[in-house]
């Protein structure tokens, strides 16, 4: 069960957080960064919901989203700012680190947070995200994805809307493009509708003043931490290749990709809440991807524990042009 109160974290200017939190353990505390950033936390409630007890859940809306505090100057709306929120709730709470999950957008102020602050932060979970910016031409040929993003697109360029209004039609509209099964549009569509969008963070973006969120030499600096960082991230996601997502893990140590929809590729290590999240996430991921298989690349024996905790078994093996892979997949019942 998650309850709502009200986080000061700034006097001047005046910003409070709406906060959500569950029950658990102080030592065993999941921080959760929503994405949008125009959005708000309840889209994330369902499966991380699982976790509660075993962790202390916090879900905070970010300074102009949800329930917190809304209506600031453009200049009020940048990711140091953000984070610095973020922080500053961690002090208020009395939890000196977490686990640290950041989706979207709020993947990119996760890696933001531990590098400003690495002591508060003992795991981290970047979920459909990117490690620094996705190249130019990326998405070059791939006429579906073309196809599925064009209606957001146009809300952008020429819906003539403002404000929570133009969040809301640029979500709705850019649903095809994060839902890749059709027959599960409805409920994401309704999951949608209970978000309480804003457009606070649109003011600067639209007018080229919101500074970037990305790290600079990001996969470098996440390295330099020596915590454990899993990637999760969707095998058809039209905002960052997967691709991209497993060579960033190659290049961090002590990190695991999991690649969602046909497949999930487990990287280089992983363990302790690296195998709950995987296993929350992986049960979600069943219902609406059939077929959910790991691939990884042995010997790798860490990789292999986390797959193992989260109830898969090696099915196959296979050679590709790096060599040799070892698949698994969950034995149903």
């Amino acid at each position: 069960m998650l309850t709502e109160s009200l986080v000061a974290v700034s006097a001047d200017p005046r910003v409070e957080l709406l906060v959500a939190q569950s029950p658990g353990p102080a030592g065993r505390a999941l921080l959760v960064i929503h994405g949008g950033p125009d959005w708000d936390h309840t889209y994330l409630r369902d499966p991380l919901s699982e976790l509660a007890g075993q962790h202390r859940l916090v879900l905070p809306d970010l300074r102009g989203c949800g329930g917190s505090t809304r209506s600031l100057p453009s200049g009020c709306y940048t990711p140091d700012a953000a984070v610095a929120d973020l922080l500053t709730v961690l002090d208020r709470l009395g939890l000196a680190d977490v686990d640290l999950l950041g989706f979207s957008y709020g993947g990119l102020l996760a890696q933001r947070l531990a590098v400003t602050a690495p002591s508060r932060v003992r795991r981290l979970i970047i979920a459909s995200s990117s490690i620094g910016p996705v190249p130019e031409g990326a998405f070059a040929g791939w006429a579906e994805r073309d196809r599925r993003v064009a209606a957001e697109a146009a809300v952008w360029s020429g819906s003539g809307l403002t404000g929570p209004a133009l969040a809301r039609a640029a979500a709705v509209a850019g649903a095809p493009a994060n839902v890749w099964r059709a027959e599960k549009l409805p409920g994401y569509l309704d999951r949608l509708s209970a978000v309480n969008f804003s457009g606070d963070w649109l003011r600067p973006w639209r007018a080229g003043t919101l500074p970037p969120a990305h790290v600079p030499a990001a996969a470098q600096r996440l390295s330099l931490l020596g915590v454990p960082v899993l990637l999760l991230h969707g095998e058809h996601d039209m905002t960052t290749p997967a691709a991209l997502i497993t060579r960033a893990a190659a290049r961090i140590p002590g990190a695991t990709a999991v690649i969602l929809g046909d497949a999930i590729t487990a990287g280089q290590r992983g363990q302790g809440f690296a195998a709950e999240a995987a296993g929350a996430l992986l049960a979600w991921a069943e219902q609406r991807h059939p077929g959910v298989y790991a691939s990884i690349r042995p010997p790798n024996p860490a990789s292999e524990r986390v797959l193992r905790k989260i109830g898969m078994r090696l099915t196959a093996s296979y050679t590709d042009e790096d060599g040799v892979r070892n698949v698994y997949r969950r034995r149903p019942g």
